[in-house]
């Protein structure tokens, strides 16, 4: 059995981005040797999260819109969380409806995906220093 675990970076430039890691996750599986297993991608911050999806920006619209239409981030005292000096109660809520980690197959050495699909960090809350987990398991 082989294992890696590595860790992405990201601060991003705005409060709210989607950042496509399809790429970095691909290397460190190549990395890892492994040719039949499951990539674990896990984001380790509380407001944002990790999605399986199509990288299209009319599509990446839409979920800011459909984010923004169920957990508004004004007004900022709608949220009982934000009662503690915080104003991110938005982005917990969109975190929690987008997802905290993927789990992925690897066969023959490369992410088993179907069409389209891409790996995405989503950043409900950004502009400060987060962390990605990415832990291959697999022979």
């Amino acid at each position: 059995m082989k294992f890696k675990t590595e860790y992405l970076n990201f601060k991003t430039n705005s409060k709210h981005e989607f950042v496509n890691i399809t790429s970095q996750v691909r290397q460190i599986i190549e990395e890892s040797r492994v040719k039949e297993g499951l990539c674990l991608v896990n984001t380790m911050h509380i407001s944002s999260s990790i999605f399986i999806n199509d990288d299209e920006d009319g599509l990446h619209e839409d979920f800011e819109k459909w984010l923004e239409h169920l957990a508004p981030h004004y007004p900022i005292k709608q949220y009982r969380h934000n009662d503690t000096g915080e104003d991110n109660a938005d982005a917990h809520l969109k975190r929690q409806i987008m997802g905290r980690e993927v789990v992925i197959a690897i066969t023959k050495g490369k992410l088993d995906f179907g069409p389209w699909e891409q790996i995405f960090y989503g950043e409900f809350d950004g502009q400060r220093n987060k962390k990605v987990l990415i832990k291959v398991i697999g022979e």
